[in-house]
């Protein structure tokens, strides 16, 4: 084990995180987390972590679901592909591995949902497997430790990067060894300012020693998210509500209400709904606004309302859902404004005159 590794180690012994997922040598439950954890906090992951886990204890539990069904206890979560993918890695896993997530980072990362940072944290973790699994936080650490100041996203920079992971990875405990490394890219060496005074490795650090830890990693400036306008219609009919299963990448899956983005749709939110939707409503009322941020994408909405007749039959595409089993239904969070809306709505319709 080389010093590096040795300081790192004694560091994480004493100082780990302690999370629900670790010390169980579980390749599935360290699949669930990892999964989880992409682009989302720790303290955020822990309950639905516990639920998923509740719910779908074992590979062939997830792989017998429904997608619906885990979408629905995904949600909140955000990120649905993650759900989706896990789900079906689950079924690959039952009808390639006979329900066994294979020791081979090669194998592991033929899953569907498992990448190479993924496959790497699973087979270390779980199997002892000597290989590295970098994420961004490992990308942050080991281009201040070895003083990468190029571009880390390029691929023969980031090809540079994992070699050196690779090579840092001891033969002894090289789960633990990867975690540590999560651990101080969460804790000390974060982005920004990272705290090098308590860092158990910034002697070995070439941006400790040249003072430009701050600078590092080198990455090109994200580029602004889009910001999209919406006219999201309530469309009531009865007892029912009219909704659509998107088929898109962004929330697929998922259930939405009607919308129509307001930079292409030049007419009213009614004209909309006669045109598109081929719905006669017996009016048109604003009822709310919305807002949901996105990675790349951020969703203002304005919310309408109106009302079909209740023998009105779903557009192609569309379904009127009942009231009461919208909560059986996976949603997304960026339709909670619309919900509260809707709610709003049925409180005033059910009040007496």
């Amino acid at each position: 084990m080389n010093n590096l590794s040795r300081a790192l180690l004694d560091w994480y012994d004493r100082h780990a995180r302690v999370l629900p997922w670790r010390n169980i040598r579980d390749p599935y439950k360290t699949w669930v987390s990892e999964a989880m954890l992409q682009q989302t906090r720790v303290d955020t992951v822990i309950p639905y972590y516990d639920r998923f886990l509740s719910r779908f204890p074992t590979v062939d539990a997830l792989a017998e679901a429904e997608e619906a069904e885990v979408l629905k206890v995904w949600q909140g979560l955000g990120y649905y592909s993650r759900a989706r993918n896990l789900w079906k890695g689950a079924r690959q896993v039952m009808s390639e591995f006979d329900g066994m997530l294979p020791s081979d980072p090669v194998q592991l990362a033929g899953i569907s949902g498992i990448g190479a940072y993924t496959a790497g944290a699973i087979a270390s973790i779980a199997f002892d497997v000597p290989v590295p699994a970098v994420d961004g936080n490992v990308i942050r650490v080991l281009s201040r430790i070895y003083g990468i100041r190029e571009d880390a996203s390029l691929p023969e920079n980031r090809r540079r990067i994992e070699s050196l992971a690779s090579s840092l990875v001891p033969h002894e405990r090289p789960g633990d060894h990867n975690q540590a490394l999560m651990d101080l890219g969460a804790g000390l060496c974060v982005p920004g300012t990272p705290d090098c005074r308590r860092c158990p490795i910034s002697s070995f650090c070439d941006a400790f020693w040249k003072g430009d830890a701050a600078d590092l990693p080198v990455l090109p400036k994200a580029k602004p998210p889009r910001i999209i306008r919406w006219h999201l219609v309530l469309i009531l009919s009865g007892s029912r509500v009219l909704m659509r299963c998107r088929t898109e990448k962004l929330l697929e899956g998922l259930w939405c209400f009607p919308m129509a983005e307001r930079s292409l749709e030049e007419t009213s939110p009614e004209d909309w709904v006669r045109r598109k939707l081929h719905l006669v409503p017996d009016s048109m009322s604003p009822a709310g606004s919305g807002r949901h941020v996105f990675t790349h994408q951020v969703w203002q909405m304005q919310i309408w309302s109106c009302f079909v007749p209740p023998e009105a039959a779903a557009p192609s595409g569309y379904q009127f859902i009942e009231f009461e089993k919208l909560s059986g239904l996976p949603l997304p969070v960026a339709m909670n404004p619309a919900l509260d809306c809707l709610n709003n709505l049925m409180n005033v319709k059910r009040s007496p005159v």
